[in-house]
């Protein structure tokens, strides 16, 4: 009895030695593990190079860009006409001898303020740049090499110059001098011509201004109601395109409607031909799933650029490479919803005489119908945000738009403009999904 005792007790002391080198061999072979692999990350993303090559000044200059704008005061150094323009378009160009009060014109010359208290003054050949903190400098362009003359032996930081451009990056615009122009860049909060271009007759007044002209009876735009006229000149806005731009969320959303709910459609009457309980015949099963797996295995990226190439771009492209990839994933669901439907419910309705269609009617769909509903509201609210970037591809929708915005590297506030829409829409969907699938879902489980 004795020995039996102790030998019980050495298997515990022995069993809790076990576990204790376990335990610590966790606690510190998990720490180390951790720690290799951030180590890996290190490397193999070169965190150093990149903390190396990132430029703060280039990420403030785009993030400012995302809210304010541009208006460009530029001479010509061959014909020394000035031009004024919001963003540097025709389409926001100011009419000749006009511009802002912060912008004197007197012929040849021209005196522009900036913000910040500096002055930049165009005489002749010469730009003049009064800076509070720093001084005069002079920038002149007599047709050959441009002459930079400072008030300090040390060219600043912030001064890029060459012998045929010169450029000043100042904190409330910038100054660019080259053989063939003289530019201002002033930078402004908000995003100007939202509402009205410059030659709109609603341009520059305030919303106070705007709400009494839209109930009053005096015409500004001859023969148009003043509400009816402010409304289709926002919407006509050749800067922002609002017209446009609503179209193309449209599209977007048409695109994820029809891949979804296609695939759908095609996915449910194939489903029974993956559920064990429904088809015996265990190749056609295996031949239904592998062909289910094929489908969503590909990325709805790689169909895009596929059918792009067979049928040309386009939004219904884009429609039917949602519509494949979904339909391997709705396969693959809805057959594990049938595989796992109540028989009793199904015999219930065969008890009644009913035929096989009868019993899947009344059987089979009432149990799987919320699964449906869920499932194909959830992939409509995310194949919203796919169609933006498979619009950008296919050439249809929003997601035309932020490329084209992008590409151009100068409007960012429409790129701004752009994601806002894109975030709004997708809320949008989210919230209206959501309804939906209270709504649809709780009707149905509430009538059984």
């Amino acid at each position: 009895m004795t020995m039996a005792l102790s030998a019980t007790g050495l298997d515990l002391r022995s069993e809790a030695s076990a576990l204790f080198r376990r335990k610590r061999l966790i606690s510190i072979g998990l720490p180390a593990l951790v720690l290799a692999y951030f180590v890996y990350i290190f490397f193999s993303f070169d965190i150093a190079g990149i903390a190396e090559r990132a430029r703060p000044d280039n990420a403030r200059i785009l993030l400012s860009d995302t809210y304010s704008f541009k208006t460009h005061v530029t001479r010509n150094n061959r014909s020394d006409d000035f031009t004024v323009a919001i963003e540097g378009e025709t389409k926001g160009t100011y009419a000749p001898g006009v511009a802002p009060d912060w912008v004197s014109l007197n012929g040849d010359d021209a005196d522009v303020r900036l913000d910040d208290g500096s002055l930049v003054r165009f005489r002749g050949d010469m730009v003049i740049v009064d800076l509070p903190d720093f001084g005069t400098i002079e920038l002149i362009s007599a047709g050959g090499d441009i002459e930079l003359k400072l008030p300090t032996d040390e060219v600043p930081e912030w001064i890029s110059a060459s012998a045929t451009r010169v450029s000043l990056t100042l904190p409330a615009g910038r100054v660019q001098v080259t053989r063939s122009k003289s530019e201002v860049f002033r930078y402004e909060g908000g995003w100007e011509l939202f509402f009205f271009t410059l030659d709109s007759p609603f341009h520059g007044r305030s919303f106070g201004e705007l709400a009494s002209l839209a109930v009053s009876p005096e015409e500004i735009v001859p023969g148009k109601p003043n509400a009816v006229a402010m409304v289709e000149g926002f919407w006509t806005n050749t800067m922002w395109r609002h017209g446009d731009v609503f179209w193309a969320l449209c599209e977007t959303v048409l695109m994820a409607f029809l891949g979804t709910f296609g695939a759908g459609m095609i996915a449910l009457p194939i489903a029974f031909l993956a559920a064990s309980n429904f088809t015996p015949a265990r190749p056609l099963r295996f031949a239904m799933r592998r062909i289910f797996d094929f489908l969503r295995g590909v990325d709805g990226l790689i169909w895009t650029i596929i059918l792009s190439r067979a049928f040309g771009p386009g939004p219904m492209t884009g429609a039917l490479a949602i519509l494949l990839t979904d339909t391997g994933s709705f396969g693959k669901l809805f057959s594990e919803a049938l595989e796992n439907v109540d028989d009793k419910q199904i015999e219930g309705v065969r008890s009644t005489g009913a035929n096989a269609l009868q019993r899947h009617r009344f059987g089979v769909m009432p149990q799987i119908v919320p699964v449906l509903i869920s499932q194909l509201l959830y992939y409509f609210e995310s194949n919203t945000r796919s169609a933006t970037v498979i619009g950008a591809i296919v050439g249809g929708g929003i997601g035309l738009l932020l490329t084209q915005a992008i590409s151009t590297q100068k409007d960012w506030e429409e790129v701004t403009y752009y994601i806002v829409l894109i975030v709004l829409m997708v809320m949008a969907m989210d919230t209206l999904s959501g309804w939906l699938r209270r709504a649809l879902i709780k009707g149905e489980q509430g009538g059984h």
